[in-house]
């Protein structure tokens, strides 16, 4: 017996001398067996990228979130044996044709099991850990995903970050509420699938990274848009708290439009499950599992395209136990440094002018005089027009639905003593000077990636490449060490009491601003914002 004990203790003091020994010699496997990485779920095999470095595409982070699992928390992806390819993009998440066709790519290769990511790396094997970027995209929290060339294909990893790109669940499957739903939970809380999803993706981040040349400890939260407003949520939620060192956003706030709470999602979730003629309680939910996701969609109809105000995140308790605003305000958001900003006319949304005094009347309500004083419609005025920022009604859209809630969010974070860089982007597009700098403008730029067509493509020139190219050591400067400034770039200073920020000028240069960004009509909506805050407590 005392023999036999022997025995098995050598076979796994050898067994776990072999292990020790494949993790370390991983990166020596690149040579013999192509791009390899051990994950907690199994070896992938990426490929070598054309510049130098390799990714490793269509790793799945979580199971198919699909049958009994639709509309659950993600479960972390289950083990597979041998070696895994990681050489092409998996599926984008279900998703309707949105206005524009913009997202026409992914709407048409799009599948219910989409919970994957990517992992870019500038070298293989990597000398160091580097620092670690992880990309939400944009798209309303209703389509997009982290596939394609403009996230994955540029040079933004060149500069000395790991890469990290993800897909998450959207609209109705990411982010719908039903009381039945919240009676099944055990935290008491339904939505906010979607930012499970980004959460889990978060913790394979922490636990595998570094398996791909990425540091766990110096990771980045970055995103556009819909992806900029989870960001901020992420900061604000206990379930993410400690995934993640530093946060960017571009072009979104945590809190605009205002997360609704719990019980309006559920009154919104069942109106759609009553528009779809499902049974009322348990019953309903589980005859709205059965139905296939592309029939869902469409049967959703217009339903699954509205925003906001349709499938969006919820106060939920659980993912969300307060609402952003309040967190922030309160000085309570995730303590990390934070860069944001904003392109200078984002949507152009271009409304009559008595159309849009009525708008700023019903939205302003007692700061309506103020308002209309601000934007050039006091009295018989028809709006005043800025060379950059454009008409009266593109500004004020651009201003409360950006501009302001950035600046605020910004202000908050800054006041907690935390680092905080603001930016504005006014370069416009090629061939697009006459339409500004809008929406998505600044992509091409954060990522080095310059698109031939489509609404941000276009004949970039030398002066676009150079933009781009300060632009990425700034992004990739404050993921390394919470700070945008390194050698031979202009000073941008931190935001504090004179609220200056980083102005990406029209000319493709840049200059730190002499004060504070829409100092007004930001003031004004301050304003506001504090009266909305108290009416709710």
């Amino acid at each position: 017996m005392g023999n036999r004990r022997l025995r098995w203790r050598a076979v796994y003091g050898w067994a776990a001398l072999a292990a020790v020994l494949l993790v370390t010699a991983l990166p020596m496997l690149a040579a013999d067996n192509g791009l390899v990485a051990r994950t907690t779920a199994g070896l992938v095999r990426g490929v070598a990228r054309p510049g130098g470095g390799a990714e490793f595409l269509g790793i799945p982070y979580a199971q198919p979130p699909v049958g009994r699992l639709r509309w659950r928390p993600p479960l972390p992806a289950k083990r597979w044996k041998g070696i895994r390819e990681a050489a092409h993009f998996g599926a984008s998440c279900m998703q309707p044709l949105l206005t524009g066709d913009w997202n026409r790519y992914d709407a048409g290769h799009d599948s219910e099991n989409c919970l994957f990511l990517n992992v870019i790396t500038p070298a293989w094997p990597a000398r160091k850990p580097l620092p670690v970027m992880f990309w939400i995209h944009g798209g309303a929290n209703l389509g997009g995903s982290g596939s394609g060339g403009l996230y994955n294909d540029g040079t933004l990893p060149a500069h000395g970050v790991v890469l990290v790109t993800i897909n998450y669940r959207l609209g109705v499957f990411g982010f719908f509420a039903d009381p039945a739903l919240t009676r099944e939970s055990p935290h008491h809380a339904s939505g906010n699938y979607g930012l499970m999803d980004q959460i889990l993706a978060l913790q394979w981040v922490r636990a595998n990274i570094a398996a791909f040349g990425g540091d766990p400890n110096n990771v980045t939260v970055f995103g556009q848009s819909a992806g900029s407003m989870d960001t901020g949520m992420l900061m604000t939620s206990p379930l993410a708290r400690g995934l993640f060192e530093k946060a960017m956003g571009e072009s979104g706030a945590a809190f605009w439009p205002p997360v609704i709470p719990l019980v309006k999602a559920e009154q919104l979730g069942e109106k759609t499950a009553a528009a779809l003629n499902a049974p009322a309680g348990a019953r309903g939910i589980a005859f709205l599992r059965k139905i296939p996701a592309a029939e869902l969609l469409t049967e959703l109809g217009a339903r699954a395209t509205q925003w906001p105000g349709g499938f969006t995140p919820d106060v939920d308790g659980w993912v969300l136990p307060r609402s952003p605003e309040e967190v922030f305000a309160a000085g309570q958001a995730a303590a990390i440094p934070l860069l944001l900003g904003t392109t200078s006319r984002e949507i152009v949304i271009s409304e009559p002018v008595n159309a849009l005094r009525a708008s700023i009347e019903r939205e302003a309500g007692s700061l309506a005089p103020k308002a209309l004083a601000i934007y050039g419609l006091a009295g018989n005025g028809q709006g005043a027009s800025d060379p950059l920022y454009g008409s009266a009604s593109v500004q004020w859209f651009a201003d409360r639905m950006f501009h302001c809630p950035i600046t605020t969010e910004a202000l908050w974070q800054s006041a907690t003593g935390q680092p905080v860089y603001e930016y504005e982007f006014d370069h416009p597009l090629p061939a697009q000077e006459a339409e500004g700098a809008q929406h998505s403008g600044e992509l091409p730029y954060v990522f080095g990636f310059f698109p031939k067509s489509g609404n941000i493509g276009g004949k970039f020139t030398k002066l676009d490449f150079k933009l781009a190219d300060r632009m990425e050591d700034y992004w990739t400067n404050f993921a390394r060490s919470g700070d945008p400034n390194g050698a031979g770039l202009p000073e941008w200073p931190r935001l504090a009491a004179s609220q200056r920020y980083m102005d990406f000028g029209v000319d493709g240069n840049a200059a730190a601003s002499g004060k504070p960004l829409r100092a007004a009509q930001c003031g004004l909506y301050r304003a506001w914002l504090a009266q909305r805050m108290k009416k709710r407590q």
